[in-house]
This record gives structure tokens, sequence and C-alpha cells, in this order.
């Protein structure tokens, strides 16, 4: 029996782990790409993006190594992430005789739903060592309440 290589995709829900299948669709309202299109716009590379949540933030961490904060473009509307930017092919005419190029260039766009707690007009964004970090603040409504017991 042969068997042949198949090479490994992160989009590829055959190979995908059933938990994760099952946690995806359950929260697939908040947190995913807006549009499924969103994310394969013809793109050859996505940076990778974190999300963590805690009871007063929403937090994203999205790796963007070779980049400046000139390069990206974050905008908030309608309860929705959006990032855009793009990573430039740097060409040295003296050195063009390239072996392997690995690192993936061009444009990219990325959107995110947020859950309607999020107060999107207090959020701060700040770049550092090629990473960018978006602090998204919940709502006063939306953070836990301790009640006095009378």
């Amino acid at each position: 029996m042969t068997r042949s290589l198949v090479r490994w995709n992160p989009r590829n829900t055959r190979f995908r782990n059933p938990m994760s299948r099952i946690f995806d669709e359950a929260f697939n309202d908040f947190l995913a790409p807006v549009d499924s299109t969103d994310e394969s716009l013809g793109s050859d590379w996505l940076p990778p993006v974190d999300i963590l949540e805690d009871d007063t933030k929403l937090f994203f961490t999205v790796e963007m190594p070779g980049l400046d904060r000139d390069d990206v473009e974050i905008t908030l509307e309608d309860q929705v992430l959006t990032l855009r930017g793009e990573r430039k092919f740097e060409r040295d005419e003296e050195k063009n005789n390239y072996h392997r190029i690995e690192r993936a260039y061009g444009t990219f766009s990325r959107s995110f739903r947020l859950p309607t707690n999020v107060d999107t007009g207090s959020a701060k964004a700040s770049f550092n060592n090629g990473l960018l970090t978006i602090d998204l603040p919940k709502s006063e409504e939306a953070k836990p309440k301790k009640l006095e017991i009378s």
C-alpha cells in the first residue's frame, strides 16, 4: 500500500482536532473572521493573531516581523476590528542570486467581529519589536460585579 504525502495546511479541516471544530462552531459568531473569504483574498501571508480575554479586557497580539507601525492600518467600525497592511519584498539588486525565498510578502487584511460588550471607543494599540498589541476594554456593564449580602 502506498501513501502519498499531504502538505499540512492549518486551514484544512480534514486534519483539525475534533474538539477544535466543536469549539469553533460554538463560538463562531465572535472573534472569528467576519467573512470566510476575508482570510483568502489572494494574500500570500497572514500575520498570526492571538486573542486573549480576561474579566476586564480583550487582548489581540499580532506577529508582524519586518513591519513598522506605518505599514499597518487598524480600523474599528460596527464592532468589527480590521487589520490591513503590507510587507514589501526588499530586493537588493547587487545580491539577486537567491537560492530560496520562504518568507511571504504582500498585502493582508484580517477582520474580527467583536462582542457587543467591548468598548471600542477606549481601544489602545501599540507596536513594539514586530508585535502589534491591541487592548479593547469591556464596557462597565460587562465587568463582573460583587454583590454584598444584606
